[in-house]
Formats: structure tokens, sequence, C-alpha cells
């Protein structure tokens, strides 16, 4: 008889030896399912990585969490795995993209059945968070919770069939029942009554809240002492580093409570925490917020039989109900330090807590756990799939074929000072020095390609770049562009549209800035130089334009800047009613160096101000734009050798970098202001001109250099790669990537759509707190 072969189930998730909550549940669910399924059972995990962990068995595959090819990447290689089932861990924090979009790049190309386990479910979703879920309940075949809200708030939230869902509790250690006295030598906390409370450390864990209770407690049981295991959430270390926990070691100075509150400041092995839960008698989770439906560091606490006190989060209702633990208000430390000292003083209560959490722990502990997931695992690919049909208007080998953004001949343009302006092949010329337009483009670059790769040497960049557009702004709001090798700034200097691309870098670091921080660094430079405006040549305010709809969008009710973008488009407007014909659709009597950036602005302008004219003079421009761009086969920019006078000939070389990315970028605006999908397809066409779709059929990007070169002549490319050319390269690369995104459409049956438009309407900003009730990234063990 045929053996028949194990079925290999793919995990995505984060995973050991990264120390977060995910990482341990999957590492869990694997190891309980092997026990169940033997040989039958292959796990293949793909993990969600930065690049600082050394994986080995079973990580077959990384993903970093911004870089949409990745996830395109992972769905391939699993492809042709052989895989028989994907189990996702979900949590939106894990993920890249608005509210960990960028996962539905992975399941829209992944040809196996979807079984995605939900760490956190928001019961009143901002718009992206809504849109997200329904999107992962849509092509997921079957979704995991962990208790019976789960499936309520799934059903009449996110309207997902209750036959999709699957309830499987948070697995338990499988831990002795012990006395904490013989443990308790380990620590040196013999004759101590012991409090503990671990997992990452972060806001909203309220552990100052417990701090606050700690004088009460101590005066009714002088022995007590207080435990807070486990290290700051990395992402809160990104983002504040250490603060949060220097201001609960400043309390408990205040307090006066040093000898009775402990930091251990690490994050412990499995074994280590089953010492420390075996060492204490009170387990404490005092979090501030209800919503929060798993948590892995209570579930452990109960599986090991320990007496817990906690605030009334969802989680903590189930698993604390029937007098397993005790619940106090939130944010009440008054009524913590009562239930705290009640429990550590009546004996019998004590007692019945702690036997009736270890009771109910032994109905779901990992070990019992294995048979109904693998239970669920097996029959994956007998589901009657109710995801929805996905459609793509673009395939994916379009976006795996595109080049990863190389920071290779960036950096080698770049010193200390910011990027210089030309090179002779790949050798920057000193002797030409600097200028803003190109730092403030650079700049721009870094703010796109570090939201992407999270990168230290991207940041580096970042910070060089910005710190001379910074520097190029004057007291006035004025600003410098030509910058000699020595640091000096020219005297006199030709005309140049460097405010205006400054404001463009700028607002788009305001939009998105690598930290919160970076804000209050730049915001005032842009303020000081957006009053200039007004004055600035037609491609200065275009580029303004994409700068004040970038600050818009961090700052939404900003009243002069969006006044600034109405005069400013304004102003374009009417140049097109100045020189436009009929047959000459344009804003000039000329088309000459980036020409695309004007239309690409009308479109942005039509989309935050609601204004139809910008949109409609928008689509004319552009159209003419490309009928004079494109001749149906690929694009032949207007060469700046005689450029492109109305009523004359238009000159055929030299075509530059510079109309190719503004190209892209126009192209990724019609789509986004219009739906139409050829305008993406344009795009990629625009992209294309660079890697050897063009006039002479030869690449400008030169694969082996990692350069651009810095134009297409008559004889053939201009080998120079000036800083211009590169980061013109790498502005249309990173905007093709972030279009990718926008052509994954989930196909929603009429009435669900209509379902979704309403609730997306009745969740808009205003209506909706500012906390979503989201949780902290990874809920730690």
């Amino acid at each position: 008889m045929t053996k028949s072969l194990p079925k290999k189930i793919a995990l995505i998730s984060s995973f050991l030896p990264r120390k977060c909550g995910i990482a341990t549940f999957t590492n869990d669910l694997i190891n309980s399912v092997k026990a169940y399924a033997g040989s039958e059972f292959s796990p293949l995990v793909v993990a969600m990585s930065n690049g600082q962990y050394d994986y080995r068995e079973p990580v077959e595959f990384e993903i970093r969490p911004n870089v949409k090819n990745d996830y395109i990447c992972a769905a391939e290689y699993l492809n042709f795995s052989n895989i028989h089932a994907v189990s996702v861990q979900h949590e939106f924090g894990l993920f890249g993209g608005p509210a960990g979009s960028y996962l539905s790049l992975f399941l829209d190309n992944v040809n196996a059945p979807v079984i995605t386990t939900l760490h956190t479910i928001i019961n009143e979703p901002k718009p992206d968070y809504y849109k997200s879920m329904v999107q992962l309940c849509n092509l997921s075949d079957r979704l995991v919770v962990m208790n019976g809200r789960g499936i309520k708030m799934l059903n009449e939230i996110y309207n997902v069939p209750v036959e999709k869902i699957e309830l499987i509790p948070h697995g338990l250690p499988d831990l002795p029942f012990v006395d904490s006295s013989y443990y308790k030598h380990k620590f040196e906390f013999d004759g101590r009554k012991t409090i503990l409370s671990f997992g990452l450390i972060g806001r909203g864990k309220g552990l100052e809240i417990m701090l606050s209770a700690m004088p009460e407690i101590i005066k009714a049981e002088p022995r007590a002492i207080y435990v807070i295991l486990g290290v700051t959430h990395p992402e809160l270390v990104k983002f504040e580093g250490e603060s949060y926990r220097f201001s609960l070691q400043r309390m408990v100075k205040e307090l006066g409570i040093e000898n009775n509150v402990i930091f251990y400041n690490r994050f412990v092995s499995d074994s280590e925490l089953h010492d420390f839960l075996c060492a204490t008698d009170l387990y404490i989770t005092p979090y501030l917020q209800p919503e929060q439906l798993t948590s892995g560091t209570l579930a452990f606490a109960v599986g090991a039989g320990k007496a817990v006190v906690s605030t009334p989060y969802w989680a903590a209702q189930e698993l604390l109900d029937e007098g397993r633990g005790k619940l106090v208000p939130f944010g009440d430390s008054k009524s913590l330090a009562k239930a705290v000292i009640e429990v550590l003083n009546d004996e019998s209560l004590f007692h019945s807590m702690r036997r009736k959490a270890y009771d109910y722990g032994r109905t779901r502990t990992w070990p019992r756990l294995g048979e109904p997931y693998w239970k669920l695992f097996s029959k994956a690919r007998s589901f009657i799939s109710l995801s929805l049909t996905a459609t793509h208007a673009i395939p994916s080998s379009t976006l795996l074929e595109l080049p990863e953004p190389p920071l290779d001949h960036l950096k080698r343009l770049t010193d200390d000072t910011g990027i210089i302006q030309h090179a002779k092949f790949t050798i920057p010329e000193r002797i030409n020095g600097y200028c803003t337009d190109d730092n403030a483009r650079a700049l721009l670059v870094m703010t796109k390609y570090y939201k992407q790769y999270s990168e230290p040497e991207a940041l580096k960049l970042f910070e060089t770049y910005l710190s001379f557009t910074c520097h190029a702004i004057k007291p006035d709001g004025t600003i410098h562009n030509f910058m000699n090798y020595n640091r000096n700034w020219w005297e006199s200097e030709p005309a140049h549209d460097a405010l205006g691309r400054s404001l463009w870098a700028i607002g788009n670091v305001i939009a998105t800035p690598p930290a919160p921080l970076y804000l209050s660094v730049i915001k005032h430079f842009f303020d000081d130089a957006a009053k200039h405006i007004p004055s600035l040549s037609v491609r200065g305010m275009a580029y303004s334009i994409l700068g004040l709809a970038d600050y818009l969008q961090q700052f939404p009710g900003a009243n002069e800047i969006k006044r600034l973008l109405a005069v400013a488009a304004d102003y374009l407007i009417e140049l097109y009613k100045k020189n436009s014909s009929r047959d000459w659709e344009w804003f000039e009597e000329i088309i000459a160096y980036d020409n695309a950036i004007l239309p690409a602005a009308l479109f942005v302008a039509s989309l935050t101000l609601g204004e139809k004219k910008y949109l409609k003079v928008a689509e004319k421009t552009c159209d003419f734009l490309l009928e004079n761009t494109y001749n149906g086969r690929h694009f032949s920019f207007i060469g700046s050798n005689g450029w492109y006078p109305k009523g004359k000939s238009k000159a055929k070389f030299d075509q530059q970098p510079i109309e190719a990315a503004s190209t892209v970028i126009m192209l990724r605006n019609a789509y986004e202001a219009t739906m139409n999908p050829e305008y993406l397809k344009l795009q990629r066409k625009a992209f294309d001109w660079f890697l050897g779709e063009n006039d002479l059929h030869v690449p400008v990007y030169d694969f082996q250099t990692k350069g651009c070169c810095d134009g297409l002549g008559v004889g053939g490319v201009n080998i120079n790669q000036g800083a211009e050319s590169m980061v013109s390269f790498l502005l249309a690369l990173l905007n093709v990537v972030e279009s990718f995104t926008a052509t994954q459409k989930t196909i929603i049956p009429k009435t669900e759509k209509d379902a979704l438009d309403e609730e997306l309407h009745k969740l808009s900003l205003k209506d909706i707190p500012a906390d979503n009730g989201s949780k902290p990234i990874e809920e730690t063990l």
C-alpha cells in the first residue's frame, strides 16, 4: 500500500528568534500540530522579517513588511512548492501598507486555500482598517477566531458568514499545578508575595495604574513585590526609545517603592517564563482599553493556574469568567489595590481562583489544540470557498520583472553634504558642486524608499538630503539652489524651480515621515517657504501643488495651505486658457522640460479640493501630451535639443530621464483621479523607457553600475550618470511599485459593495474616536 505524502502547510507569520507573541504562538502551533499529526504534517514558515534574524528550519522564505514585491514573490514561491494549504497569523501591524493591506498582494496571488487566524478584530474600525479586514475575509477560505465574541463581531461588523468561521481558543501552556514557594528561591523571592506582569512593555498596558496601586498594597502587605518582566515593544522603541520604561522607573522612585518593584528588561525563553510563573502568587493585566480579543500573556497565566486580577478587556472577560479571576474597572488604581489585597489576604478565595483557572486551562492546552487545527488544515482543499474571486488589472509578473530600487550609484554620488550634481560616467564631478533641485528630489525618493524598505542606510541618506534642503531655505522663506564644493552658495544664480521642488519633497516627508518627530523639525520650513508660491514659475507651481496636497494629508484642516493650493491650480488653469487651442491643448506655447508634472499636479488638485475644473483640464492636457509622446508601442519623449514649439516640429532627441519620471507620476495620478486602468498600463510603458522600450531600443538604466544614463541621444545613450537621471529613475520605479496595489481589485457583488460603501460613509474620520481599538502589533508571551 502506497504511503500518502505529508501535507505541506505554509504558515505566514513572524517567527522565532524574533521576540514577539505572534512568533511564539506560531511556534507553539507547529509543535502542537506535529504532536498530533506526526509525519503527516510538514510545516513551511514564511517569516515576516526586517532582516535582523538568522532564521533556520522551518523558515524557508522571508517577507519584508513594506516591500510589495516580496509578497508576490512569496506567493510564487509557494505556488511551486506543492503547498496543501496556507495558514496566516493575522495582526494588522505585522504587514505593510495602510492597515496591513499589503497582505492582499500575497493572498491575491497564492493558489492554495487560505486559513487565517485573527489575533485582532477591531470593533469600531476606521475606513482603512474596515476595508483591509473585508478584503482579508474575502480572500480567506476559513477564518479562525479564539472566542465567541469574535464570531459575532465578524458576522455583524464585517458581514462574514458564520459558516466560514471556526472557533479554536488560544493555546495555553501545559504546566504543573505547583506551590510557588519552591520556585521563589530561584529569584530570591523567599517570603515575598510575588505579583507579576509580563509581555512587551508599551503604552496601553496600564502598568502605571498598577504602580499607583502599589503603595496601598504595600501598607496591607509589606512583603509584596511587583515584577515587571519584558522588553519594550520594538515599534515603540523605534519611535520614542525607552521613554515609557524610564517614566515607569521614575514613578517608582517618586512613590518610594523601589524595594517592592523589580524590572526585568529582557525577553525570556519559555522555560524561564515557566519558572517566573511558578514563582508567582498573583498575575496582573491592568490594560487600559476593552478592545482586545486575545491575550497570550493572560492565557499563559490562566494555564499555569495563577490567581489573576485584571481589567475587563474582552479576552479577560471570557478567560476569567465563573470565578477564574477578579475584574476591576479600567484606570482605577484604588479598585485595583483593593482587589489585590483581597486576593492576597483571603486564602480561600486565592486557592479557589487558582483551581478554577487551572481546571479551565486543561481544556485548552496546546497539546489539545493540535487536533482541531490539523483537521482544519487537512480538509482545506475540500472547502467550498466563500471567498470572492480576485482579478488583476495587471498581471503580477509585471511587478516581479521590475528591478529592486538600487542605492549603489546614489550612494556613490552622495557625500556628507548632499548629492553631487554631475558625473563623468559614474565618477562624481566635484567641481560642479551641489544643487537644491537634486537634493530635494533625492529627499523625495528616500522618503518613498524608506516607507517601502525601512533600511538604516536609506534613513542616513534621507537625513543628508533633508539637511541640505532645509539649509537651502533662507530665513525669509526664499531659497538657494547652487552650492560649490566648498559649501558656499552662489551669490548670483540663474532662475530655477528649487523652491517648488523643495516644497514637494518636504510636503511628502510631512505626509509620511520616517518617525513623527521629524514633523517638529521640518514643518516650519514648509510654512515659511509656502508664502512665496504665488511668485513661482509654472513648474514651480506644479511641484508646490504636489507638496501642498501631501501636507494636507497630515494636516487636512490647514486652511491657508488649501488656499495656496487653489491659487497654484487656478494659475495653471489660466495659463491653459491663455495658450490652448483646438489643436494645442497645453499650458504654454512650447512643450519643454518635465512636461507631465503639469497635468499631474492638476489631477492631484482635483482629488484634494474636489474641483471638476482641474480634472477636466488635467485630462485634456494629459491626453494631448500622450498623443505627442506615445506612438502606440513605446514612449518617445520630447527632446531637449529644441523641444516642441507650437506650430513647429518637435525634437526627437535628446530625451531626458526626467520626462519618463514625470510621465509615470502623471499616469499614476490620472488613474487615481479617474480609476481608468488604461492609465496604469501606460504608466508601465513609460517606466519601460528606462529599460529599453524607446526609440533606440537600448536601456537608459545601467544594470551593471546600477546608475541611470543622462539621456537618449541620436547616437545612443549619454554614458554620464548624474544626479537628476538617477533620482528620476528611482522616483519612477518607486511610483510604479506604489501604484501596484491599486491594480489589485477584489470583485465584490453589487449588494455587498453597496453595503461596504455605506459602511465606509458611516465610518468617516470625523465620526470615529481617535483610538480605533487596534492593539499593539504583537501581543507577546
